[in-house]
């Protein structure tokens, strides 16, 4: 394991991540689109590792957070002249929030944007980026509870032997057993936001995360801290 800043220890699961976020957002009142810009700097600065040559470089997102911060990725792909591709699964409409905003700026930008919503077009779609140096797994977050469905299946299923660099969990990985249930990607380093996740103690999980690296990405500790935070609300 590997830590960008100085990190708090503490292993969370996703009902404990989620409360993180939402104290950090809802009640100190710190923006969900800061937290993912800087989640999408910490990913890039791991991606420039793992592509030393600025070789071309495929963002698969879903229509979530996770999907959100592979756009911020894709944006920083671009501005460092990388020949970038994002492999949406799902339609721009569905795309909503901060994701959204993010998936404009990269659009604006004149990022190229593929948008698949079926089992042909994922298929062909995904093997068509076997070109490319590395794959950025932006596709299912920690939240996501049963195997992959739909698309998301037939994308991961179908996944070629690339090296993978997924965004805070392998898409088809539970983040709170480690086990997959279905299909699931295999990375070579997984960026995990700011805290570990329970599953990742199960040594089952190594088998998909590869090298993890735990990034800061602006959720202060207390926001972590059942205590602390308690302490915090009574001053």
């Amino acid at each position: 394991m590997i830590l960008k800043s100085d990190y708090d220890y503490r292993v969370l699961d996703v009902a404990q991540m989620r409360e993180a976020d939402r104290r950090c957002i809802k009640e100190l009142g710190i923006p969900g689109v800061a937290l993912m810009n800087q989640a999408g700097r910490a990913i890039f600065e791991v991606l420039e590792e793992m592509n030393p040559s600025g070789g071309a470089v495929g963002i698969v997102c879903g229509k979530g957070n996770n999907g959100g911060d592979g756009f911020v990725v894709a944006r920083l792909s671009l501005l460092a002249g990388w020949d970038t591709l994002v492999l949406l699964l799902a339609t721009p409409e569905e795309v909503q929030g901060d994701a959204e905003t993010f998936m404009r700026v990269y659009q604006r930008l004149g990022g190229e944007q593929r948008n698949v919503t079926d089992f042909t077009q994922a298929i062909e779609a995904i093997q068509s980026m076997a070109y490319c140096t590395v794959l950025v797994d932006a596709i299912l977050g920690t939240g996501v509870v049963g195997a992959p469905r739909g698309v998301f299946h037939d994308v991961i299923s179908a996944w070629p032997e690339i090296p993978t660099l997924a965004v805070d969990i392998p898409s088809g990985l539970n983040a709170d057993t480690g086990e997959a249930t279905g299909p699931c990607i295999r990375a070579v380093k997984t960026v995990t936001l700011q805290h570990m996740k329970k599953g990742f103690l199960n040594k089952a999980a190594l088998h998909f995360l590869g090298e993890v690296v735990v990034a800061d990405i602006g959720i202060p500790s207390v926001c972590a801290d059942d205590t602390a935070w308690e302490k915090l609300n009574c001053t």
